[in-house]
Protein backbone atom coordinates (compact mmCIF):
# COMPACT_ATOMS: atom_id res chain seq x y z
CA UNK A 1 0.00 0.00 0.00
CA UNK A 2 1.42 3.26 -0.92
CA UNK A 3 2.36 5.60 2.26
CA UNK A 4 5.24 7.91 3.03
CA UNK A 5 6.61 5.17 5.10
CA UNK A 6 6.75 2.94 1.85
CA UNK A 7 8.21 6.30 -0.35
CA UNK A 8 11.08 6.66 2.64
CA UNK A 9 11.68 2.87 2.64
CA UNK A 10 12.83 3.80 -0.62
CA UNK A 11 15.85 6.57 -0.24
CA UNK A 12 18.97 4.97 0.30
CA UNK A 13 20.35 7.34 3.37
CA UNK A 14 23.86 6.19 3.32
CA UNK A 15 24.15 7.36 -0.07
CA UNK A 16 22.86 10.35 0.44
CA UNK A 17 24.91 11.03 3.42
CA UNK A 18 28.11 10.36 1.53
CA UNK A 19 27.28 12.55 -1.47
CA UNK A 20 26.27 15.34 0.60
CA UNK A 21 29.14 14.99 3.33
CA UNK A 22 26.70 14.79 6.46
CA UNK A 23 26.08 11.70 8.75
CA UNK A 24 23.00 9.48 8.11
CA UNK A 25 21.56 11.19 10.75
CA UNK A 26 21.46 14.48 9.17
CA UNK A 27 20.58 13.12 5.67
CA UNK A 28 17.29 10.77 7.56
CA UNK A 29 16.11 13.76 9.24
CA UNK A 30 16.20 16.28 5.90
CA UNK A 31 14.87 13.50 4.04
CA UNK A 32 11.72 13.00 6.58
CA UNK A 33 11.18 16.52 6.27
CA UNK A 34 11.95 17.66 2.27
CA UNK A 35 10.25 14.31 1.01
CA UNK A 36 6.07 15.22 2.44
CA UNK A 37 7.25 18.72 1.60
CA UNK A 38 7.56 17.40 -2.23
CA UNK A 39 4.32 15.38 -1.98
CA UNK A 40 2.60 18.25 -1.02
CA UNK A 41 3.51 20.77 -3.78
CA UNK A 42 2.48 18.16 -6.04
CA UNK A 43 -0.46 17.47 -4.07
CA UNK A 44 -1.02 21.11 -5.00
CA UNK A 45 0.03 21.07 -8.35
CA UNK A 46 -2.37 18.46 -8.73
CA UNK A 47 -5.49 20.38 -7.89
CA UNK A 48 -4.82 22.80 -11.05
CA UNK A 49 -6.05 21.00 -14.27
CA UNK A 50 -2.92 22.71 -15.88
CA UNK A 51 -0.40 21.40 -12.94
CA UNK A 52 -2.54 18.19 -13.18
CA UNK A 53 -2.00 18.10 -16.76
CA UNK A 54 1.71 18.86 -16.33
CA UNK A 55 2.21 16.14 -13.62
CA UNK A 56 0.41 13.44 -15.56
CA UNK A 57 3.29 14.34 -18.62
CA UNK A 58 6.65 14.01 -15.94
CA UNK A 59 5.07 11.00 -14.40
CA UNK A 60 5.26 9.36 -17.96
CA UNK A 61 8.48 9.74 -17.83
CA UNK A 62 9.61 8.34 -14.84
CA UNK A 63 8.68 5.36 -13.01
CA UNK A 64 12.12 2.70 -13.94
CA UNK A 65 14.57 4.29 -11.21
CA UNK A 66 12.93 2.33 -8.68
CA UNK A 67 13.53 -0.80 -10.12
CA UNK A 68 16.26 -2.54 -8.69
CA UNK A 69 16.59 -0.49 -5.70
CA UNK A 70 17.13 3.38 -5.98
CA UNK A 71 20.90 3.81 -6.76
CA UNK A 72 21.95 7.94 -6.53
CA UNK A 73 24.24 7.91 -9.07
CA UNK A 74 21.75 7.04 -11.42
CA UNK A 75 19.27 9.75 -10.64
CA UNK A 76 19.31 12.63 -13.30
CA UNK A 77 20.55 16.08 -10.82
CA UNK A 78 19.65 17.88 -13.63
CA UNK A 79 16.06 17.15 -14.35
CA UNK A 80 15.42 16.92 -10.83
CA UNK A 81 16.47 20.71 -10.88
CA UNK A 82 13.92 21.22 -13.22
CA UNK A 83 11.08 19.24 -11.17
CA UNK A 84 11.93 21.06 -7.96
CA UNK A 85 11.34 24.55 -10.04
CA UNK A 86 8.16 23.52 -11.57
CA UNK A 87 6.25 22.08 -8.56
CA UNK A 88 7.45 25.09 -6.15
CA UNK A 89 8.10 27.77 -8.57
CA UNK A 90 8.88 31.04 -7.30
CA UNK A 91 8.25 29.89 -3.75
CA UNK A 92 11.27 27.81 -3.88
CA UNK A 93 13.41 29.89 -1.86
CA UNK A 94 11.11 29.89 0.73
CA UNK A 95 10.43 26.02 0.65
CA UNK A 96 14.03 25.84 1.17
CA UNK A 97 14.77 28.14 3.46
CA UNK A 98 11.88 26.70 5.91
CA UNK A 99 12.94 22.94 6.02
CA UNK A 100 16.36 24.40 6.21
CA UNK A 101 15.59 26.12 9.06
CA UNK A 102 14.82 22.78 10.88
CA UNK A 103 18.16 20.66 9.96
CA UNK A 104 20.86 22.93 11.88
CA UNK A 105 23.65 24.49 10.26
CA UNK A 106 23.87 24.90 6.49
CA UNK A 107 20.80 23.57 6.13
CA UNK A 108 19.92 25.79 3.38
CA UNK A 109 22.66 24.46 1.44
CA UNK A 110 21.69 20.58 2.59
CA UNK A 111 18.03 21.06 1.66
CA UNK A 112 19.09 22.78 -2.01
CA UNK A 113 21.44 19.82 -2.72
CA UNK A 114 18.61 17.41 -1.43
CA UNK A 115 15.33 18.35 -3.51
CA UNK A 116 17.13 17.25 -6.98
CA UNK A 117 18.03 14.06 -6.06
CA UNK A 118 15.00 13.06 -4.23
CA UNK A 119 11.82 14.53 -6.54
CA UNK A 120 13.07 11.82 -9.34
CA UNK A 121 12.38 9.06 -6.91
CA UNK A 122 9.21 10.70 -6.09
CA UNK A 123 7.59 11.35 -8.95
CA UNK A 124 8.47 7.58 -10.11
CA UNK A 125 7.72 6.22 -6.90
CA UNK A 126 3.88 7.86 -7.91
CA UNK A 127 4.28 6.55 -10.91
CA UNK A 128 4.60 3.10 -10.16
CA UNK A 129 1.49 3.42 -8.11
CA UNK A 130 -0.38 4.78 -10.69
CA UNK A 131 0.47 2.06 -12.61
CA UNK A 132 0.26 -0.95 -10.31
CA UNK A 133 3.94 -1.23 -9.09
CA UNK A 134 4.68 -1.98 -12.84
CA UNK A 135 7.32 -0.16 -15.31
CA UNK A 136 7.78 3.41 -16.39
CA UNK A 137 3.93 5.12 -16.58
CA UNK A 138 1.65 5.13 -19.22
CA UNK A 139 0.75 8.88 -20.59
CA UNK A 140 -2.79 9.07 -18.20
CA UNK A 141 -5.64 9.69 -19.54
CA UNK A 142 -6.88 13.90 -19.81
CA UNK A 143 -9.10 14.12 -16.68
CA UNK A 144 -12.61 15.09 -17.21
CA UNK A 145 -13.15 18.41 -15.74
CA UNK A 146 -15.13 16.41 -13.09
CA UNK A 147 -12.17 14.71 -11.74
CA UNK A 148 -10.43 17.83 -11.57
CA UNK A 149 -12.96 19.85 -9.86
CA UNK A 150 -13.26 17.07 -7.47
CA UNK A 151 -9.42 17.75 -6.19
CA UNK A 152 -7.03 16.29 -8.92
CA UNK A 153 -9.12 12.89 -9.52
CA UNK A 154 -6.86 9.84 -9.06
CA UNK A 155 -3.64 11.34 -8.88
CA UNK A 156 -4.66 14.05 -6.33
CA UNK A 157 -6.63 11.38 -4.25
CA UNK A 158 -3.27 9.25 -4.14
CA UNK A 159 -0.84 12.22 -3.67
CA UNK A 160 -3.55 13.05 -0.63
CA UNK A 161 -3.24 9.87 0.79
CA UNK A 162 0.38 9.53 0.95
CA UNK A 163 0.66 12.80 3.04
CA UNK A 164 -2.12 11.50 5.40
CA UNK A 165 -0.71 7.90 5.65
CA UNK A 166 1.92 9.68 8.43
CA UNK A 167 -0.51 11.81 10.44
CA UNK A 168 -3.87 10.38 12.68
CA UNK A 169 -6.27 12.72 10.79
CA UNK A 170 -7.98 11.72 7.81
CA UNK A 171 -8.97 15.29 6.46
CA UNK A 172 -8.51 16.58 3.13
CA UNK A 173 -4.86 17.97 1.94
CA UNK A 174 -6.80 19.67 -1.02
CA UNK A 175 -6.34 23.02 0.56
CA UNK A 176 -4.39 25.38 1.65
CA UNK A 177 -5.77 24.79 5.36
CA UNK A 178 -5.91 21.33 4.72
CA UNK A 179 -2.51 20.68 3.91
CA UNK A 180 -0.43 22.94 6.33
CA UNK A 181 -2.75 20.69 8.87
CA UNK A 182 -1.01 17.64 7.47
CA UNK A 183 2.49 18.93 6.87
CA UNK A 184 1.85 20.48 10.36
CA UNK A 185 1.17 16.86 11.87
CA UNK A 186 4.56 15.01 9.92
CA UNK A 187 6.70 18.40 10.48
CA UNK A 188 5.62 19.81 13.73
CA UNK A 189 3.29 22.86 13.63
CA UNK A 190 5.74 25.91 12.90
CA UNK A 191 7.12 24.26 9.64
CA UNK A 192 4.31 22.81 8.84
CA UNK A 193 1.66 25.24 9.01
CA UNK A 194 4.22 27.49 6.79
CA UNK A 195 4.88 25.32 4.19
CA UNK A 196 0.69 24.53 4.04
CA UNK A 197 0.40 28.02 3.47
CA UNK A 198 3.29 28.39 0.76
CA UNK A 199 2.19 25.20 -0.59
CA UNK A 200 -1.49 26.60 -0.61
CA UNK A 201 -0.49 29.36 -2.78
CA UNK A 202 0.82 27.13 -5.48
CA UNK A 203 -3.31 26.53 -5.90
CA UNK A 204 -4.27 27.84 -9.24
CA UNK A 205 -1.43 27.20 -11.43
CA UNK A 206 0.41 31.17 -10.57
CA UNK A 207 3.83 29.62 -9.92
CA UNK A 208 5.11 29.30 -13.17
Amino acid sequence: MASLEDLLSQIPISQIAGQLGVDEQTATNAVKAAIPTLVGGLEANAQDPKGAASLENALSQHGDLLDGGVDINQVDVNDGTKIVSNIFGSAQNQVVSTLGSGVGGGGNELIKQLLPILAPIVLAYVAKQLTGGGGAATPAPTPTPQAQSAGGGVLGDLLGGLLRSATSGSGSGGSAGGLGGVLGGILGGNAGGALGDVLGGLLGGGKR
